[in-house]
């Protein structure tokens, strides 16, 4: 194996301990090895970590632009990379990390689409008037409930365990990125949805997973994403809403019922209120379709 990707292997393998995603493991692993396969010259090794300068970075992301990649796909890359030299630079291997200096490209600030509290409470009162023929409905309907009503990531609600739930209390202990936990309040109807479940799951051996799929083990991201566009089409015929489109109707109904900006950062998990304040925007535009509805002098 060569230098590079020795470095690359020991970079997901400290990614792995720290306890990031799954998808974001999967997703850096094959962007580091295109990387080392872009400079991969027939025949020869590529460069050592600490031999690579700024003109073959450039080269690099020229490559990327000119296959006329998205700029989230690009993105993506860079911080693969930006990443594993960081990496490098923190156990003395390298003494800069020379892809920091690469150029970002900037991404239109675009809102979330967002259900809204029409269309989410109608979606999940479908589900649980039984409108589908379900192996697992009590499951199914608890997933929507915590989704729409705790305001978690697919990775937190997949993670869950059945000792991090106060049933008496109504909350849940929430294991965010870098590990990070956070308390979260569940409301009635979730919490009532999580009583049925918890109380008709039946895990394999002794499977601490609060959601399981049909054989007894923990629900992984993909199969718990596939449960939401199921329900989503065949109930509300949107095949674009997705786990994280109610977390943002979550934080965007909170926020348009008068909840602190800071709360909901809490709530989110959010590292930085500036994440969070993307919902003030989404608010503000409600509020200006509103006006240009109602208003007489708005046309």
């Amino acid at each position: 194996m060569s230098a590079l990707g020795e470095a690359v292997r020991e970079y997901l393998e400290s990614l792995a301990r720290e306890n990031v995603s799954v998808h974001t493991l999967r997703n850096y692993g094959a962007d580091l090895r295109q990387f080392e396969s872009y400079f991969t010259r027939p025949g020869l090794e590529p460069p050592p970590p600490e031999e690579f300068d700024q003109w073959q970075l450039r080269e690099w992301l020229g490559d990327l632009h000119a296959q006329r990649l998205s700029k989230v796909t690009i993105r993506r890359k860079l911080a693969a990379v930006r990443g594993l030299f960081n990496h490098l630079l923190r156990h003395g291997r390298i003494a800069v990390n020379r892809a920091k200096l690469l150029t970002t490209p900037k991404m239109p600030q675009l809102l979330p689409d967002v259900p809204t509290e029409q269309q989410a409470n109608g979606l999940i009162d479908g589900m649980a008037a039984g409108k589908l023929e379900r192996a697992m409905p009590e499951r199914d309907l608890a997933i929507f409930e915590v989704l729409y009503g705790c305001g978690l990531r697919i990775s937190e609600l997949v993670g869950m365990e059945v000792a991090d739930i106060d049933l008496a209390e109504g909350w849940i202990k929430v294991r965010g990125k870098r590990k990070k936990e956070r308390q979260v309040p569940v409301p009635g109807r979730a919490l009532s949805a999580l009583k049925t479940w918890i109380g008709e799951r039946a895990p394999k051996e002794a499977a601490a997973a609060v959601f399981l799929n049909a054989k007894g083990g923990r629900l992984s991201d993909r199969g718990a994403r596939g449960i939401v566009k199921m329900y989503a089409i065949a109930l509300a015929g949107d095949a674009g809403l997705h786990p994280h489109s109610l977390r943002h109707a979550y934080a965007t109904h909170l926020l348009s019922a008068g909840a602190d900006l800071r709360a909901i950062q809490e709530l989110l998990g959010h590292a930085s209120l500036s994440t969070t304040q993307k919902y003030t925007k989404l608010s503000m535009s409600d509020l200006i379709r509103v006006y240009d509805r109602a208003h007489p002098r708005a046309k």
